[in-house]
């Protein structure tokens, strides 16, 4: 789960960086739209955060039952991502929507921006101020621990077991890959879009989605039938889900960029999506059970970068734009600058920032650094 987990945040970055280049949207100015980067990026648009949220109950639920105390459980995380969402928020985050004013003809100086603008709630030009980016991860991961914790507190023994039993008894069998596919269509289906507002009080959607896989996620952990289950399926789950991007790649190529998707190809298209996102999670779950899993001398150093690296690199991504948009680049340089620099100045950050103690719990690393144990190997006698 570990290279799971750190496969997916190195996606995430090139995501991020590719996203500029599309006809979506996005506040970095880069060289121009290219029409048909959306179908590369729309391969992991349905499934990339769901299964973030996925791993993310994973590793959780491995944290409670080390310390099965959902009180302890629960300061533990609210320090551990409390701590630095705070700090992400108010010193990581404030670049961008500065960048994405002066773009927009904002006079005002840095400073200035921080004192009278970028924590006034309102407003300013087009952006809303305190903005929460791509911190609203944090955000949604944290109200479902919370929510997670006090289930466990105030739902009895046996009610928690009936709950577990009945969730085993529809996905570790053979309905996985259809229940969870409907369960993705019907929730996602509530907001009338496979759009998130990434407001935590008006995301109903999206909470559904995503908290399900959290919760998915930490049933995962404690459940050998159910690994059993996507280790039996993960391949249908895969061409299940190549199948479901299919779909949505043709839908991209006749109707690309923002032109209007017709009414027709609306239902189809979110349960192309579906297919797409659990078979895809399913399938990864079940390629990381039966290939990754193994130790290499990289794992932990990478495992402890993740969070640092996440929260740094979409403001790196953001300044290093603005400077290379007067470069006279074409598309193709651009993108390849982008990823290289964003991998590295995200690196940067987390090398700085293990080293120095107290800045440790503020980009989400435990206050004292622990160095691995050396591992003793016993090789068995071959004598007779």
């Amino acid at each position: 789960m570990d290279w799971l987990r750190i496969g997916a945040f190195v996606m995430l970055i090139f995501y991020h960086v590719g996203f500029s280049f599309t006809p979506w949207g996005f506040q970095t100015p880069t060289r121009g739209v290219v029409q048909w980067a959306e179908i590369p990026l729309l391969g992991l648009s349905a499934w990339r955060l769901a299964l973030l949220f996925a791993i993310s109950g994973y590793a959780s639920a491995a944290l409670f039952f080390k310390e099965p105390d959902t009180g302890a459980f629960l300061r533990s995380r609210l320090l551990r991502l409390g701590i630095p969402l705070l700090f992400g928020l108010t010193v990581i985050v404030p670049p961008q929507p500065y960048m994405g004013l002066l773009n927009s003809g904002y006079t005002h100086g840095y400073g200035y921006f921080l004192i009278h603008d970028a924590f006034s709630f309102r407003q300013v030009i087009h952006e809303s101020l305190p903005a929460v980016m791509h911190l609203w991860f944090v955000i949604y991961l944290l109200a479902y621990t919370v929510a997670l914790c006090f289930a466990l507190m105030l739902l009895p023994a046996r009610c928690r077991m009936a709950l577990r039993q009945g969730a085993e008894k529809v996905f570790a069998g053979p309905w996985l890959i259809a229940a969870g596919i409907l369960g993705v269509y019907a929730v996602r289906s509530v907001g009338g879009e496979w759009t998130d507002t990434h407001s935590v009080s008006n995301d109903l959607s999206a909470h559904l989605h995503y908290g399900g896989m959290f919760l998915f996620g930490f049933l995962l952990r404690g459940s050998d039938a159910l690994r059993q289950a996507i280790a039996r399926q993960w391949q249908p789950a895969l061409a299940v889900g190549l199948a479901g991007y299919a779909f949505v790649a043709l839908e991209a190529w006749y109707f690309p960029g923002n032109v209007r998707t017709p009414r027709a190809w609306l239902e189809p298209l979110d349960f192309a999506k579906a297919v797409q996102c659990w078979g895809t999670v399913i399938a990864l779950f079940g390629i990381a059970d039966r290939f990754w899993n193994r130790d290499a001398r990289w794992r932990g150093t990478l495992v402890e970068a993740v969070f640092p690296v996440f929260i740094a690199h979409q403001t790196v991504m953001v300044l290093v734009s603005y400077w290379l948009r007067d470069k006279g680049l074409t598309a193709l340089p651009e993108f390849l600058t982008l990823c290289v620099t964003v991998a590295g100045g995200s690196w940067l950050f987390y090398l700085a920032g293990r080293e120095i103690g107290p800045l440790r719990p503020l980009i989400g690393l435990k206050r004292v650094r622990t160095l691995p144990r050396p591992q003793v190997v016993t090789v068995p006698s071959t004598a007779a």
